[in-house]
């Protein structure tokens, strides 16, 4: 007997059997991870739905007296993963003069609080940083640091009496008109 048997030297085919092995099984394992992460990802990258036409109200429930009234808005409304039918998204302040409406955001532009209408003021108030803002959301006091009048939002008047209101956010602290989807 022969003892002389030594083990056999991996040749340059048992690599390259290996490394084809190594790169076909990547290759296949990232199909199922790209799909994994593509419908994990998906509603991040479908974002926000932006405005939308809401009907806020009927013209019968706003005096003719440029009174503003607040109103909220309930909508439905989805954020990454879920969906949130009939929910609170905001409110608006709405102002009847004769056959006009007008819509404003209640968020103040310049930090994100409600105002507030104060009729001894006749104009609304940022309880944040007391600013005054015009019925028309024009800001009356020059030293505000608003850095933008309140934000008026398109009114549609629908079947002769319905009141819509195409809503949306802005972002705040900037002096453009941004909107937040």
């Amino acid at each position: 007997m022969n003892d002389n048997t030594e083990p056999p030297v991996e040749g340059r085919r048992d690599f390259l059997k290996k490394a084809s092995a190594v790169a076909i099984g990547g290759v296949i394992s990232l199909v199922p991870i790209a799909a994994g992460a593509r419908v994990v990802m998906d509603p991040l990258r479908r974002g926000g739905s932006g405005a939308q036409k809401i009907r806020v109200t009927n013209l019968d429930s706003l005096p003719k007296d440029g009174i503003p009234r607040k109103f909220p808005i309930v909508a439905s409304r989805t954020d990454a993963w879920n969906r949130f039918p009939e929910a609170p998204v905001g409110a608006v302040y709405l102002r009847r003069d004769g056959d006009t409406v007008e819509a404003l955001n209640v968020v103040c532009p310049h930090a994100g609080c409600f105002v507030d209408f104060r009729s001894e003021k006749k104009g609304f108030l940022c309880p944040c940083h007391n600013s005054l803002f015009e019925l028309d959301g024009k800001i009356r006091d020059p030293k505000s640091p608003s850095p933008r009048a309140l934000d008026r939002l398109f009114v549609e008047i629908r079947n002769g009496s319905e009141v819509w209101v195409e809503f949306q956010n802005y972002r705040t602290g900037t002096a453009q008109k941004i909107p937040v989807s």
